[in-house]
């Protein structure tokens, strides 16, 4: 059989070694940076179990192991994230730690560019509120 199939994401990103280091950046840029104040507060103070389940998702999720699965099961993200009060605002902080991360971490531009939209759809989808009116 020939295999022509061109590789995943996972593999083009660097597989877990890179995964993990973009989780990790995105992470360290939630915790330190002002403008993601919003979705910093709905997180614990310790990141390193959200840390560890964004790494395993994101491997499964980049076409690698599907380590979140076997670990919890099928992530049914927006049902996990109903607890937590998620809107436009949020998403945008989302994207903004995500996108510094991936630019620090992912040389590839063409790699980068799919997976932001990728990412900013997930983003979006994850919204659970309406956002707030206009001042």
């Amino acid at each position: 059989m020939n295999d022509t199939a061109a590789p995943t994401p996972y593999a083009r990103i660097g597989g877990q070694p890179a995964v993990r280091r973009l989780v990790k950046r995105f992470y360290e840029l939630m915790d330190t940076l002002p403008e993601a104040y919003a979705i910093r507060k709905l997180h614990q103070p310790d990141l390193s179990g959200a840390e560890e389940k964004l790494f395993m998702f994101l491997c499964g999720w980049l076409g690698g192991p599907q380590l979140y699965v076997e670990k919890h099961g099928h992530p049914r993200l927006r049902a996990r994230h109903l607890p937590f009060a998620i809107a436009s605002e949020e998403a945008e902080q989302w994207m903004l730690c995500m996108r510094t991360a991936m630019a620090e971490v992912i040389d590839d531009e063409t790699l980068r560019a799919g997976l932001d939209k990728a990412f900013n759809d997930l983003a979006l989808h994850m919204r659970n509120r309406n956002d707030p009116p206009a001042a």
